[in-house]
């Protein structure tokens, strides 16, 4: 599948920087395209990931984000979804880097036939589980952390047994900051960019 090209503001380019966060390698699509046109300018307020896991696209002329219905894209944007050292995260498509606004945190998971599944499909396995002060259920895996789709909460509280009231609580307003990830990405500033770049394990994959 050919890389699609998202509009962007005219920014400068951000050195690409991976993190444990992000999977071990992208399409092999976008490693081509990051060697063709390493200087494509970075990407934001396109792209959204809502708090049913859902990736959404901005509508300029609705001036709205709208869900993606095309399958092949949203499976397309979930293998080359990453964050970098400063826990904004994106989807890297083709040379381009296009950071994703969060309704709430990176990842979101679903049950599927008694499995944790995030919205890239892949497996979430769980290392710790919260309940935030709004009554939402989080859980935290050695990839980042990840709110429950709401439509699961019953069926996920009866594994908990009597167990859900006891669980550890976080305020909402604190998620971000605690677990190290940027709900509303922005261009950083080119000191930080260069910092970035000579960090150890800085560079794709």
């Amino acid at each position: 599948m050919a890389a699609r090209r998202f509009p962007q503001p005219d920014v400068s380019f951000q050195a690409r920087t991976m993190t444990t966060t992000g999977p071990p390698a992208f399409d092999r699509v976008v490693l081509q395209g990051l060697a063709r046109w390493p200087d494509v300018p970075d990407a934001f307020g396109w792209l959204r990931l809502d708090r049913r896991g859902r990736w959404q696209l901005r509508n300029p002329a609705r001036g709205a984000f709208e869900g993606i219905g095309n399958a092949a894209l949203r499976a397309f944007i979930g293998r080359n979804y990453a964050a970098d050292a400063g826990g904004r995260w994106f989807f890297q498509n083709g040379p381009q880097r296009v950071f994703v606004q969060l309704a709430y945190t990176p990842f979101v998971v679903r049950l599927a036939g008694g499995t944790l599944l995030d919205q890239c499909d892949r497996e979430f396995e769980v290392r710790t589980e919260y309940l935030d002060d709004e009554g939402s259920v989080v859980l935290e895996s050695s990839r980042g952390i990840a709110l429950l789709d709401q439509h699961d909460l019953a069926h996920y509280a009866e594994g908990l047994e009597n167990r859900l009231s006891r669980l550890p609580v976080l305020a909402r307003a604190d998620v971000a900051r605690r677990f190290g990830f940027d709900p509303d990405p922005g261009p950083v500033a080119k000191r930080r960019r260069m910092h970035a770049a000579d960090s150890p394990g800085s560079g794709i994959g």
